[in-house]
């Protein structure tokens, strides 16, 4: 029978995407090429005001939302000499006050409404942006005019908002192993003349050097409407938005002495191969690579770069993969080409085994010594041309995304249609393309290598040879320092216009030929399909000693079948635009796949014979099961990744949810592929499996392509065993520190129990949280970084899970300011626990959460994972489109109960992982009982957490 029910969901999108029939066996097993893919282009209206002001304009009458944005051809690249990252500096600043809008209101007026904002720098580029009801249209378009033309720049903005950056910088760059690989090694090395060459995030003594001066002197300098492109995409008549356009926009005068925006150098070849020998803290394992200089996103070359990129290192069947991951000469390796309006460049790098390295580099040199002499295969050209569109596909599924498509491509290319006839050109390339640019680009003459090990910080040690150029500065600014009006002189922002009417998508539930149970929904226009097949089971199931089977059997399943090897099957996916995954959480297994309309059925056909008969070869499963042990130690260098897995072991000791999913480095060696055969056998069965499906497909013909799928599966096996009680008895709470010599940052976490999804204070609890660390408008965030910039975010939020949730909060932070931010963390904790909440908050954070959830269902990958989550934790499909109905019911004294019950200090399990030595006095002045365990010490297996006889 099927049923068909009305999802009430915040994004509803019906068209019917029509589909191919379902291919055989045997054309899935086929290696031949796939047919080239192409995405439908981006329609949109364009014009310019007087002032110089694009506009652009992408209408969507099937979504119920708006996207606001505004881009600055201001990049990372017009930062005044000395003075890194500046331009990202100042996206922070210009984020936050205007003459009408105190400090921070933006955050409110959108999250309390049910949207969401943010902004983001990059070379050729800013942006700043915002998803809201489409109703707050003009609101939002007044925000942006405000901060246009009233932007207000003072010392309190400056010092907050540099503060804040510096710990961005320390979390996103000094903390990871390879962070200071990524945003200074390669581009110091990339580029001799341009102002690339510097790091985008900047440094921190650039950073300090910088003044509230050179902030008025940066926004006098490059902000106006003649620099600038609004960007509105979603629920909208064009006509409509012209009229708030010319009231808003239109008498912004141009800058007064405006600044050239473009640059007129150009990066000149290397003047000879040179060889950097570079250091950093925390390093786990050798990097082997090297950067070469490229071309401009426009230049002729750049469609086949982007292709060879792709082939080098694009999905999973790359030749990276093929020359250093397959042969066990690394653990991971990557490659990319990114290309900007002046100039690119390419880098390929490998975190090779200790003992592999030199082999590593002469395999790395050898492959692209074969791109150049040798033409790619016909099949490996479709498949990076189809990776790409089916990439930008992915992308242009929402509204926001598509604005985003036309965004980037105006910055970078100074044209919008080159969203469209980028890829085109793409379509063009030939294997003889691919050859003559690897031959060029990728000459050993033009190589810098790149060799970067464990060791002390030394930024002479990778310094490029070329003297870094002057790069100018900006006159003092001439107009008036503004500040914020008082509060009875301030514009008021306009209040919402009607809300559009939008037809929700329709749910259908039914079930194939041999029962097993299907959910289905049409949520899109764009040709494209998720497909999730779960199963229960998960990490709880896994035995101890053997923590890891669930995820790796998930994950490794696409390693081999009957004669299809792991690289075939990668190839074959990729040939036809698609992805497929899988992996397991505490509570069940996932697989999820992504195509193409056109091509699902093919791509169909082989996920369902991996799933029904994964066979894990011997030397596929050693070789991942080995290389899964070193990237294990790898994250093992990463504050937060140790705080987050020591809480979990913490929380619930021996207890089944106390297995880590992706088990450590001494339980995955414990594991062997009769444990993964067993686990496929058992847990991933026709008696056990739902399916979700939805996206740019009719719900008949995507049930059609799941009953082909699996609808005549069967299996002798029996079901494995499902534990009931996973969450075990609740622990005592723990304070932890462990010591991380070197950490580039303090992670500080805490957790809590919390009840199952299914319990029925759930949904009040949810509530609670969005007041306690609820995204950028939550407490912690408020109390953290926007007033006190002691880390770069601070965030709550709860896993739920189908025998007992966690609730967690987190932030990082310098070493010396650990103690503090746990202070602060656990203060509010004890605040919300103990006040009464008031209905005028709550509502503001039902909006909140309400429009957080919706977005996640724009996209056919977080509908299924929204309905997928359900499905494992038992609860029907339809509370996906019942948010609203059920945060409605949600009244003051439920949320203060469900508070009182689980956000309460005293329960609270604290990990602060960094160099404790910076911390500790100040930390045992919260809390006396503290664990101090060395990270050599740490065994995260262990309920004590520490190997035994420490």
């Amino acid at each position: 029978m099927i049923r068909t029910v009305q999802l009430t969901s915040a994004v509803a999108l019906a068209f019917a995407i029509s589909t191919p029939a379902v291919a055989e066996e045997a054309e899935v097993q086929s290696q031949a090429s796939s047919p080239l893919l192409s995405a439908p282009p981006i329609e949109y209206t364009m014009w310019t005001l007087d002032n110089g002001l694009r506009v652009i304009a992408v209408p969507d009458d099937t979504t119920s939302t708006v996207t606001t944005s505004l881009w600055y051809e201001i990049g990372s690249k017009h930062d005044p000499d000395g003075r890194s990252g500046f331009s990202h500096l100042f996206e922070h600043i210009s984020s936050r006050k205007t003459e009408n809008m105190p400090y921070n209101l933006i955050y409110s007026l959108t999250a309390d409404i049910g949207g969401t904002r943010n902004a983001s720098n990059w070379v050729d580029r800013t942006n700043y942006f915002e998803q809201v009801p489409a109703a707050y249209l003009e609101t939002m378009l007044w925000t942006h005019r405000e901060r246009m033309a009233n932007l207000v720049v003072d010392q309190e903005v400056f010092e907050s908002e540099r503060g804040v950056v510096k710990e961005e910088l320390r979390q996103r760059v000094l903390a990871p192993p390879y962070g200071r690989l990524q945003r200074f090694v390669l581009p110091e090395n990339a580029y001799d003349v341009l102002p690339h060459r510097r790091a985008g995030i900047g440094s921190i003594e650039d950073l300090d050097a910088s003044s509230f001066e050179d902030a008025l002197a940066f926004y006098e300098a490059y902000y106006g409407p003649d620099t600038a492109t609004l960007i509105v995409a979603g629920n909208f008549q064009t006509g409509d938005l012209r009229g708030l356009v010319d009231i808003y926009f239109a008498d912004i005068p141009r800058r007064k002495n405006p600044i050239a925006t473009t640059i007129a150098e150009y990066e000149p070849e290397l003047a000879a191969p040179r060889i950097v020998e570079a250091t950093g803290p925390n390093v786990p394992l050798p990097v082997i690579g090297g950067v070469w200089k490229a071309q401009p996103i426009t230049h002729e070359d750049a469609p086949a770069i982007r292709v060879l990129a792709t082939i080098i290192s694009g999905g999973e069947n790359n030749r990276l993969a093929d020359a250093l991951i397959r042969t066990g000469l690394a653990v991971q390796a990557s490659g990319s080409a990114p290309m900007f309006r002046e100039a690119g460049h390419i880098n390929i790098y490998a975190l090779a085994r200790p003992d592999q390295l030199v082999a590593a580099g002469e395999a790395l040199d050898a492959e692209l010594a074969r791109l150049a002499t040798e033409p790619v295969t016909e099949s490996e050209l479709t498949e990076a041309k189809n990776e790409i569109v089916a990439a930008s596909l992915r992308r242009r599924e929402t509204a926001r995304g598509r604005a985003f498509e036309l965004g980037e491509a105006l910055m970078a290319s100074g044209d919008p249609d080159f969203a469209d006839t980028g890829l085109a050109q793409i379509t063009k390339v030939t294997a003889e393309d691919v050859r003559k640019v690897a031959a060029r680009y990728l000459d050993p003459a033009r190589r810098v290598t790149i060799r970067y090990r464990n060791g002390p910080e030394d930024a002479s040690s990778y310094a490029n040879p070329v003297p870094l150029p002057d790069f100018g500065t900006l006159d003092p600014a001439t107009s008036p320092v503004r500040s914020v009006r008082p509060e009875a002189e301030r514009e008021l922002p306009p209040g919402p216009l009607e809300s559009p009417t939008v037809a929700a998508p329709k749910l259908v539930e039914t079930t194939l030929s041999n029962g097993i149970p299907v959910v289905a929904a049409q949520t899109g226009a764009v040709p494209l399909v998720t497909v999730s097949m779960v199963m229960p089971g998960g990490s709880k199931t896994d035995p101890e000693g053997h923590e890891g089977i669930a995820e790796l059997a998930a994950s490794l399943a696409a390693s081999g079948f009957h004669e299809n090897d792991a690289q075939r099957i990668a190839a074959r996916f990729e040939n036809l635009g698609a992805t497929f995954e899988g992996n397991a959480d505490s509570d069940g297994t996932t697989f999820s796949l992504t195509a193409p309309s056109t091509s699902l059925a093919a791509a169909g056909a082989l996920a369902a014979q991996i799933i029904k008969g994964a066979l894990y070869p011997d030397e596929e499963f050693l070789r991942e099961r080995d290389r899964r042990i070193e990237t294990l130690r790898v994250t093992m260098t990463d504050p937060s990744s140790v705080s987050r897995r020591a809480a979990r072991t913490a929380l619930y000791g021996d207890a089944p949810y106390g297995n880590l999913p992706d088990g450590t480095p001494e339980s995955l060696a414990n594991i062997n592929r009769s444990d993964l055969l067993y686990h496929r056998q058992r847990f991933f069965h026709p008696d056990r499996m739902q399916i979700v499906i939805s996206g740019g497909m009719a719900t008949d013909k995507a049930i059609a392509v799941a009953e082909a799928m699996f609808g005549d599966w069967t299996t002798p096996s029996s079901v494995g065993r499902i534990v009931e009680e996973a969450a075990g008895e609740a622990l005592s709470p723990r304070t932890i520190v462990v010591h991380m010599p070197g950490a580039g940052q303090a992670s500080v976490f805490a957790a809590l129990r919390a009840p199952a999804r299914g319990s029925s204070d759930f949904d009040a609890l949810q509530l609670a949280n969005s007041v306690l660390g609820g995204g950028s408008s939550g407490r912690l965030f408020e109390e953290i970084r926007t007033k006190r910039s002691l880390s770069y975010g601070a965030y709550s939020r709860i896993q739920g899970r189908k025998d007992g949730s966690v609730l967690t909060a987190s932030a990082q932070t310098r070493n010396e300011n650990a103690a503090e931010v746990a202070r602060i963390m656990l203060g509010e904790i004890a605040k919300l626990n103990e006040e009464e909440l008031r209905e005028d908050l709550l509502a503001r954070r039902r909006m909140f959460l309400d429009g957080s959830y919706g977005r996640v269902l724009e996209r056919s990958t977080g509908f299924n994972a929204i309905v997928s989550g359900l499905l494992l934790h038992e609860l029907p499909a339809t509370d996906a489109g019942r948010m609203s109905e059920r945060l409605a019911g949600i009244d003051v004294s439920a949320a203060n109960a469900a508070a009182r019950s689980v956000i309460d200090p005293e329960l609270v399990t604290l990990v602060v992982v960094g160099e404790a030595d910076l911390f500790l006095d100040d930390l045992r002045k919260l809390r006396d009982d503290i664990e101090v365990i060395s990270l050599d010490e740490l065994d995260l297996s262990s309920p004590s957490l520490r190997k035994e006889g420490d």
